[in-house]
């Protein structure tokens, strides 16, 4: 996974090999179905690479500065050859553009273009355009058109062509998507194109307020969430990929491309904190439509314009990656119960009115009617942080954010005077927290542990002080955070829970969640541990790949970044550490908390 970067439109994405090989676009939007999925499979369901002949080329690779357009440059015997990769923004059609760029003797190149629309499935009819710029390719709905001045020819299903590129020429390929029933989109301009993605990138990028010691991963993370965003509506998907295993060979293989309420609080603290306030806007709004409706069916994720049908189901004709199985479409998780969504939405909620990114009043009748019907089933087993597929329980983390979403509720109804039933709220937060404390902790242990009366640990309550349940100095948010030290943190990582303990229902095996890790560097800030929250922080900083992009978990065993890729949770939680540590004192961080990007109290 590492071998890949993200290009995207703030649409659609598409992950590039380091070989010059793109192997997975969902065209039109993040959700839609893959054109090339060679990333699940192998080349025959479908990728587009353009790489030199020769197979000893070397490639050295880097984002253009603060920008999303990629530079691979290839060294070979023959010369020297630039391919620029992005996708073009701004434009009525989405368009992947590709450069190549000669910039020392001659090379011969390779092209090879095998489109593959549903996932792998279905192979296009292929036409030449009728002003012979080059091809059209429709198979039902789908079309696109492909304009380059190289000569091209088919071959066992694919497009290709072996042409030399010598010093100072410039050559381009514009794939466009269009509907099959409209006419081909008109011919992209490639020059202004490029030009104004740049531009695009730039202007955005130099809005970041964020100017500490870690301002490029910074800045790279924040670059990667923005073209995780579906500009239309303000929807950030959790990530562009599915069913890229949590374990090699695994089942453990997930549709990601959605967005969760889980990653509410985190987006819209991060986004703010680094200056961008019209982002922060967008996403807040997202929340806003999509929670809308009856409080009893609320999800824990929607489709990037609040879709709520995410039915599930596997693909038989895709082996998975390294034979990882099965490929999942869709996610049944959105059915689930999880209590801990309703924290995060109210205390999100309550973040974008504390920061004026909506009137006061606005979106209070909602939350009202969310806190209602919380009162009713806080007391209920859920499915948890982690989605588990086996049986519901009590757990811990659940029932502290039901407790952050009364807090959040009680702070906006006493600060901004609004109608509520403050004192009947006030009794049910008190009773909460009780409970929690009385339940959730094991004082044999001297840790709270994973659900109510276990004896078993979980990471998700490393954020207990970081929601500001209890502060970070009470002996019980001490005793958990060593005991997680003592039992889960593995070569310096966090496991998210030991998974022999079958709580997910999946045999055991998965990498070292990402997050929390980040979580540990940031319980150890707010506990004035600075020298090892720094270390922690800059281990993880080293696990990014080339070109500064994280997956979900890290395989310990195997040295290897796994899950889907790249993670915008894993990214925020590297934003939010980096705000954390930024220019505050030990002192300050023991009273007031580790800064204002993820402490929410």
């Amino acid at each position: 996974m590492e071998d890949y970067a993200l290009i995207g439109d703030c649409a659609t994405s598409a992950l590039v090999g380091r070989n010059g090989s793109i192997d997975w676009l969902c065209w039109p939007r993040f959700d839609s179905s893959a054109c090339f999925a060679a990333l699940l499979g192998n080349s025959q369901h479908g990728r587009w690479r353009i790489s030199p002949a020769d197979p000893a080329a070397r490639a050295n690779r880097a984002y253009r500065d603060g920008t999303m357009v990629l530079e691979t440059i290839f060294e070979t015997a023959e010369g020297q050859v630039a391919l620029i990769d992005f996708m073009a923004a701004g434009q009525p059609n989405s368009s992947v553009v590709r450069l190549l760029e000669g910039r020392s003797g001659k090379v011969t190149m390779r092209f090879d273009l095998r489109l593959r629309f549903d996932y792998g499935a279905s192979v296009p009819w292929v036409t030449r355009l009728e002003d012979g710029s080059g091809l059209s390719a429709v198979a039902g709905p789908n079309a696109v058109t492909l304009r380059t001045p190289v000569k091209l020819r088919g071959e066992n299903l694919a497009t290709v062509a072996e042409f030399s590129i010598a010093e100072g020429e410039c050559i381009p390929f514009v794939l466009t998507y269009g509907p099959s029933h409209l006419p081909p989109p008109p011919a992209l301009d490639w020059q202004a194109a490029v030009r104004e993605t740049e531009a695009f990138w730039r202007d955005w990028c130099r809005q970041c307020t964020y100017e500490g010691a870690w301002k490029a991963p910074v800045q790279r993370s924040l670059l990667t969430l923005k073209a995780l965003t579906y500009a239309a509506t303000g929807g950030i998907v959790a990530a562009p990929t599915t069913s890229l295993p949590e374990q090699i060979g695994g089942p453990r293989n997930w549709d990601y491309r959605y967005c969760w309420l889980r990653d509410a609080t985190l987006t819209l603290i991060a986004l703010m904190s680094a200056g961008y306030v019209e982002e922060a806007r967008a996403w807040r709004e997202w929340l806003m439509r999509s929670a809308a409706g009856s409080p009893e069916q609320i999800q824990i994720m929607y489709g990037v314009a609040g879709e709520r049908q995410l039915n599930e189901w596997q693909v038989p004709w895709l082996p998975g990656y390294q034979e990882s199985s099965p490929v999942r479409i869709g996610n049944a998780a959105s059915n689930q119960m999880q209590l801990d969504v309703y924290g995060e939405l109210l205390d999100a909620l309550h973040q974008a009115r504390n920061h004026g990114l909506a009137p006061a009043p606005s979106g209070w009748a909602l939350q009202e009617a969310l806190i209602e019907h919380l009162e009713t089933v806080w007391q209920e087993p859920d499915e948890g942080i982690w989605e588990v597929r086996g049986e519901a329980r009590h757990f811990t983390y659940s029932k502290v954010m039901a407790w952050v979403a009364l807090d959040r509720a009680l702070r906006d109804a006493e600060r901004f005077k609004l109608k509520a039933p403050v004192e009947r709220w006030r009794t049910l937060r008190d009773r909460m927290h009780k409970t929690i404390c009385e339940q959730g902790f094991n004082s044999r242990l001297n840790a709270f542990t994973q659900s109510f009366g276990s004896d078993e640990l979980d990471a998700s309550l490393l954020l207990i002080p970081i929601v500001g349940f209890l502060p970070p100095e009470d002996p019980r948010v001490v005793g958990t955070v060593a005991a997680i030290e003592r039992e889960l943190v593995v070569d310096g990582f966090v496991l998210r829970y030991r998974t022999q303990q079958g709580v997910d229902g999946l045999p055991p095996g998965e990498g070292a969640f990402l997050p929390c890790s980040f979580w540990l560097a940031d319980n150890y800030a707010l506990q004035g541990r600075d020298a090892e929250a720094r270390a922690l922080f800059e281990r993880l900083l080293a696990l990014r790949n080339d070109v500064g992009l994280l997956a979900e978990e890290y395989d310990l065993r195997l040295g290897r970044q796994v899950g889907n890729f790249p993670q915008a949770f894993s990214h925020l939680a590297l934003v939010g550490t980096a705000l954390n540590l930024h220019d505050i004192g030990p002192a300050q961080k023991r009273r007031h908390g580790a800064g204002a990007a993820v402490v929410r109290d």
